[in-house]
């Protein structure tokens, strides 16, 4: 005869193990200790404040469903906040299907916009790399959905946006910015930069899998295969990697969040003031990658 094993807390049947607490948790310890650390990055952080709009990047997939979730159960019945979903439409067949976005943000009474990479930049992601290839697909892609976001939720009003990156891409980040010997990011000070909506990540100490289990329990999205264009991107390998080196050192992504923070608020780095390009009227640095970007893909028109 077997026997379930019970809840650290409780004695209920536990539903998850977390190896870096050695805690089983049951369905309502579980939920309750995911949302009192969720609450916990809010405040340490300052990401929420009296009179926000807050824009929800809501790609349909489990982490920003379970972002849109948990900022509609804590923060829905405030009158003083706002908050509304955008789905970024990048043209990848059969891989972003807006409408099932749009469905979901209904159900759960938001305000849902979109915005697609064919109707700014008359291209998509699918012609892009059939010009150019998926070698650099996820730079590409990455530039220009993120200028969009920032685009669309600032011309809709918003004074945060809000992502649904966890624990692990975090991490990820980080050791990425390693591997590369990427000191200005590691060292980087960010500061308020005009036409620029500052961004917010609640998840941030969250493993994947408690996202994922959370998600299940509350929205219960049916998982994607994935961009099919990623497979070349350097996050896969560091991702396995890091999670094959966390297995036998759970706190390992932690440690590596922590430092990312660390060197943040103690790099002398000061982000360059942003400039104005001259012809997208969009916020870049010295020079405007988007616009880079779409120069080289239409020279092969």
């Amino acid at each position: 005869m077997t026997h379930s094993i019970k809840c650290t807390k409780c004695r209920t049947d536990a539903i998850i193990f977390q190896r870096y607490s050695g805690m089983h948790l049951c369905e309502e310890h579980f939920v309750s200790d995911f949302e009192a650390r969720v609450k916990k990055a809010i405040r340490k952080h300052r990401w929420i404040e009296s009179g926000d709009r807050i824009a929800v990047a809501f790609s349909g997939g489990k982490d920003s469903s379970a972002l849109l979730y948990f900022l509609k159960k804590t923060f829905g019945m405030r009158r003083d906040l706002e908050i509304f979903a955008i789905t970024i439409d990048e043209g990848i067949a059969g891989y972003r299907i807006p409408g099932n976005s749009e469905k979901f943000a209904d159900k759960m009474g938001i305000d849902w916009h979109t915005a697609s990479f064919a109707e700014e930049y008359a291209i998509t992601m699918d012609e892009i790399v059939r010009r150019k290839g998926d070698t650099r697909s996820c730079s590409f892609c990455g530039v220009l959905r993120r200028r969009l976001l920032n685009k669309t939720a600032r011309e809709l009003g918003a004074t945060k946006i809000a992502f649904g990156f966890n624990l692990d891409d975090e991490a990820q980040s980080v050791l990425m910015n390693v591997f590369r010997g990427d000191v200005n990011s590691l060292t980087r000070r960010p500061v308020k930069r005009e036409m620029m909506v500052p961004r917010i990540r609640p998840f941030i100490n969250l493993p994947e899998r408690e996202v994922a289990l959370y998600s299940r329990l509350h929205v219960q999205v049916r998982e994607d295969s994935g961009c099919p264009y990623s497979h070349n991107a350097l996050r896969g390998d560091v991702r396995t990697h890091l999670n094959e080196y966390s297995y036998w050192h759970p706190a390992t992504k932690y440690a590596l969040v922590n430092l990312g923070e660390e060197l943040s608020a103690t790099g002398n780095r000061v982000e360059k003031e942003m400039s104005i390009c001259g012809r997208c009227s969009e916020p870049c640095m010295d020079v405007c990658r988007a616009c880079q970007i779409l120069d080289e893909v239409r020279r092969d028109d």
